[in-house]
């Protein structure tokens, strides 16, 4: 691990977000607010600036309460070490992920069993469609076991998106910040998914999923590694993602990604 690999992942974290969000200040703290987006943002130290401060947090929180939002914050523990401590003495609950950058020369082989969404294809709108359903139910069973949850709940979650969401998201992958990915079991259709989301020349990939009842059958893994593979022929330098638990890091530890820091995600108790 280096000090230049977290600097480049922290200037990834602080761009994605700016286009698509109205951020505030709070001292050592951003709050970034969703503009143009359906999915809520959070607040994370300011890129350069200084240590976070136990009142940084509580007004944040505050902002956060008075607007309706989540109380969520995000930062690398090992880049900003005093916030963790200042989290959970709030009362905020504090995931600690496994965060993991690819070694290129670990990457898995190439397999047929996954494929990335192209925005021209007729049937974009749809694969998209389902992706999201995908990662929907996958993540309501979090994990890596398998369980009953299969086709019939990802259908029973599959909306189209709205115009605008579609049109963004197309555009989004035409112009190579963003990819999705999924994979398919015969007759059963989309049972994994994934995108990446790319800032410059880091990319990170996130939202992998499996259908419970598709589970243990390499699915999730050759989704990562499909998007890795793409985001480095599309110029990616630095791939990267956050693990939800230690079973699901060594998922990703065989398709060539290797640990180097923990991504903190905090929230109040459920």
């Amino acid at each position: 691990m280096t000090d230049d690999l977290l600097n480049r992942l922290e200037h990834f974290y602080d761009a994605v977000p700016r286009d698509r969000a109205k951020v505030e200040r709070h001292g050592g703290l951003e709050l970034f607010l969703k503009q143009n987006t359906p999915y809520p943002f959070y607040a994370r130290p300011v890129l350069g600036g200084p240590a976070p401060t136990a009142a940084d947090l509580a007004a944040v929180r505050a902002r956060q309460r008075e607007l309706d939002v989540p109380e969520s914050f995000e930062w690398v523990d090992e880049t900003t070490p005093g916030l963790l401590p200042l989290a959970e003495a709030s009362g905020l609950t504090v995931l600690r992920a496994p965060l993991l950058v690819l070694d290129p020369a670990r990457l898995t082989a190439a397999t047929d069993l996954a494929r990335i969404v192209d925005a021209d294809d007729p049937d974009a709108a749809a694969q998209l469609a389902a992706v999201a359903a995908v990662a929907h139910v996958g993540f309501s069973s979090p994990g890596t076991g398998v369980g009953d949850s299969g086709v019939t709940e990802r259908d029973t979650a599959m909306s189209d998106p709205d115009g605008d969401t579609l049109t963004r998201q197309l555009a989004d992958i035409r112009d190579g910040v963003r990819a999705n990915a999924f994979a398919e079991l015969p007759g059963q259709g989309a049972v994994a998914s994934g995108m990446y989301q790319r800032a410059g020349d880091v990319a990170e990939i996130v939202g992998v999923a499996t259908l419970p009842s598709a589970r243990r059958r390499g699915l999730g893994g050759a989704v990562t590694a499909l998007l890795a593979r793409h985001a480095l022929a599309q110029g990616a330098r630095t791939v990267f993602l956050s693990a939800a638990s230690e079973d699901v890091a060594r998922v990703y530890e065989r398709q060539g990604f290797v640990r180097v820091a923990t991504a903190c995600i905090a929230d109040p108790p459920a």
